[in-house]
Formats: C-alpha cells, sequence, structure tokens
C-alpha cells in the first residue's frame, strides 16, 4: 500500500522512504536519513533490485531550507533527472499544492522515523506512528 504524503514533517522523521512517479510511468525512490542528532539528513536513491540496501548517494536535505544540495560525494549533478524529481518533491510536499494529475509522492506505508508498518488511518496519512510522533519529529 502507498499513500500520498501530506505533511512536509514526513522527511525530518530520519528514516522516510518515498517514491515520486509521473504519469509516464517513471518513478524514484528515494530515503532521507539521519544516522545521529549531529548528522546531516542523507538523501539516497534506489538504484538496483534490493531495496533495502541498492541505494547510490545524492547528496543532503537541509530541513531549515527545505531544499536538497548535492556534495563533493554526490554520485549526481545538479542537471540530473534524481535531482530534479526531489528537489520538486520536497517542493511540492512543503507547498501542500495539488498534483497534476498522474503525478505522485508516496510513502510506503511505514513510519519515516522507525520504519515499522502503519496500521492506523491518522498515522498512515501522516506517514508516522504515534509512538514516534510523541518523541516529536
Amino acid at each position: 500500500m502507498r499513500n500520498t504524503i501530506m505533511d512536509p514533517r514526513f522527511f525530518h522523521g530520519e528514516n522516510a522512504i518515498f517514491t515520486v512517479s509521473n504519469p509516464n510511468g517513471d518513478h524514484y525512490t528515494y530515503r532521507i536519513r539521519k544516522r545521529n542528532k549531529e548528522a546531516p539528513f542523507f538523501v539516497t536513491l534506489l538504484t538496483g533490485p534490493n531495496n533495502t540496501q541498492d541505494y547510490t548517494y545524492l547528496g543532503i536535505y537541509i530541513p531549515q531550507h527545505q531544499e536538497v544540495r548535492l556534495t563533493a560525494k554526490s554520485k549526481y549533478r545538479e542537471d540530473s533527472t534524481p535531482v530534479k524529481v526531489v528537489r520538486w518533491a520536497i517542493k511540492k510536499v512543503h507547498e501542500g499544492t495539488p498534483l497534476l494529475p498522474g503525478y505522485a509522492i508516496q510513502h510506503e506505508g511505514k513510519c519515516c522515523r522507525c520504519g515499522r508498518m502503519l496500521t492506523d488511518s491518522e498515522s498512515i496519512e501522516r506517514g508516522i506512528g504515534p509512538e514516534c510522533a510523541k518523541k516529536g519529529w
């Protein structure tokens, strides 16, 4: 089950996985992780068949500026489609503007913080479970 991301705090959950798709059938799955409180949010792109391990480093997410920045270790260029897509998706969710028909930005039905399967409708809509939400985004 995949669910539209409604709350921009989803990206701040330290373990956010989401897919962006378009009417042509193209899709990109991203993971935004934060390993500890001092570390930045790392953005990676799913590039292989193993959806838990086959991620390639893209850049860092800066929540205060609602942007993704490339670094010296980024495997993608500024003009690459995966970079443009993740920036577009984050902007759309933060703006709260509706997407055109056929476009989607969806989480995978798991908590953006701990990765557990979400089961209640409110948690599914937010993208975070009740216990993790109590701890803060």
